[in-house]
């Protein structure tokens, strides 16, 4: 049907063997949204804050075959302060996996820090309408 990828949250956490067994049947094609607050994940559109620590459902879902994962930092959302840097940092070294980091990025040089720390990739949205970040002057940086 021509798609690439799904990413999937509130039903990695609820339903595991889903996981597992799009994992096994569609491999690269599944990412998982690892929504924090204060280091423990959020469900439901962020709703819903659970005891489950990020670092260790992250591992769990290794396990279960993710190859890729989506990390934003909720409190930092939409915030233009800056990203969870460290949170961030321990994950890409802990997981040694792709990571798309998502949540307070809000200029150029966040992005370049993201990219020293090893992200694979960056969620930008109000840095963009806002003109902190210049889409242009963002590729090209990052190319």
């Amino acid at each position: 049907m021509g798609i690439d990828r799904v990413i999937l949250g509130t039903a990695a956490v609820e339903d595991p063997a889903l996981i597992k067994e799009a994992c096994h049947n569609f491999s690269e094609s599944i990412i998982v949204g690892i929504d924090t607050w204060e280091g423990r994940i959020a469900i439901h559109g962020w709703q819903e804050h659970t005891e489950l620590k990020a670092i260790e459902f992250t591992k769990s879902m290794v396990e279960l075959g993710v190859r890729r994962f989506i990390y934003t930092d909720i409190s930092r959302d939409g915030t233009l302060t800056e990203p969870n840097l460290i949170a961030i940092a321990e994950l890409v070294n802990i997981i040694r996996l792709p990571i798309i980091a998502a949540g307070g990025i809000s200029s150029i040089t966040h992005l370049g820090l993201l990219g020293q720390l090893g992200v694979e990739g960056a969620i930008v949205g109000k840095a963009l309408y806002t003109g902190n970040i210049n889409l242009k002057e963002a590729l090209a940086t990052i190319s």
